[in-house]
């Protein structure tokens, strides 16, 4: 069987998870081929990757949300569709997609079985949590932007048969997890001044931010601001006393996996960030709408409590592999697919 595992490249979470499962599946018998498309990733992949796309990313802003013209500017709609055409999704069996694009509409057009694997599946479930406030323009973004004919979910819980705790990777499984007393911090979607001028109002507190923003490391007034790299971004994590971060689904479940307290941020106007504050809000874990001077009492607070949520999440990422290949790669035919 020819499989093509399709990553969105935006953001780091889709490819840490990636470089998770691609070992799993080259121990499969099947033929694999990699496809990353995004431009906003700090992390490489190590594997061969046979199609790079440009893709449909969102960039990030400063002040909490999308820069929505900075992606507009970036949306070259003849150039997607050209990425679109030109790959050849009807060489292969199936398609594995995490919230990948280019390869869910090639699928859609070729009526090729395209199965989603990832966290933006689990979002759209009728049972996930969502916000109070609905929010119909970004379901909808949501749901069109990669849409798949089946679907595996992942997600902070089992909110549904179709949706399974998140994949948790080695560097996080085998971290030592201890208390150095400092937090960690993971907003890119603020700026590195936003994250000073608002962290430095909490005294006595040792904060190590990890910054899309800055290439080279500073330290003003116990504020740590580094770029990001995986060793030094897990080992601050499984060493903190907490960490602090958007309401992605990654990196909180991390957090909760090394049983740190957490605080989440949504990012504004991304309505699964929204979607996954809700969610682990009902968990239990405190949100943030901003970082405003109305809310440091609230991050204050957080900082004094000793509160963590305890979850579950074992190791079942081949189990889930096995599943997809084996209900997904045999028994879906185009006419199943696509009806």
């Amino acid at each position: 069987m020819k499989v093509l595992y399709a990553i969105q490249g935006t953001g780091n979470g889709h490819l840490s998870r990636a470089k998770h499962i691609i070992p799993i599946l080259q121990k499969k018998n099947i033929e694999l081929d990699l496809l990353v498309s995004g431009i906003q990733a700090d992390i490489k992949l190590s594997h061969e990757v046979k199609y790079r796309f440009k893709g449909l990313s969102f960039i990030f802003g400063k002040k909490g949300g999308v820069d929505v013209w900075k992606t507009y500017l970036k949306t070259n709609t003849k150039r997607i569709q050209k990425e679109i055409k030109s790959l050849p999704v009807q060489n292969y069996d199936l398609v594995i997609n995490d919230f990948e694009p280019i390869s869910a509409w090639a699928c859609k057009l070729a009526k090729v079985p395209c199965v989603g694997f990832s966290h933006q599946a689990a979002v759209l479930s009728l049972n996930a949590p969502k916000p109070k406030k609905p929010d119909v323009l970004g379901r909808f973004i949501l749901k069109k932007y990669a849409p798949t004919a089946k679907q595996i979910g992942l997600h902070f819980a089992s909110f549904d048969t179709s949706i399974f705790t998140p994949i948790i990777r080695n560097d996080i499984r085998n971290a030592v997890i201890e208390n150095k007393n400092h937090y960690t911090v993971y907003l890119p979607s603020y700026s590195d001044k936003k994250l000073l001028k608002f962290l430095s109002k909490i005294e006595h507190v040792e904060w190590q931010v990890f910054s899309k923003h800055n290439k080279k490391e500073i330290t003003k007034k116990g504020i740590t601001i580094r770029p990001i790299t995986n060793a030094l971004f897990v080992k601050s994590m499984a060493s903190s006393a907490g960490v602090l971060c958007g309401a992605g689904f990654e990196t909180p479940a991390e957090a909760l996996f090394l049983q740190k307290k957490l605080l989440v941020i949504p990012m504004k106007g991304q309505y699964e960030q929204q979607c996954n504050a809700a969610a682990l809000k009902q968990m239990g874990v405190p949100v943030l709408k901003s970082l405003k001077q109305k809310h440091v009492s609230a991050l204050k607070k957080w900082v004094a409590s000793n509160d963590r949520v305890h979850v579950n999440y074992p190791e079942q990422t081949e189990q889930l592999i096995d599943q997809l290949l084996h209900e997904y790669g045999k028994l879906i035919t185009n006419e199943q697919a696509f009806s």
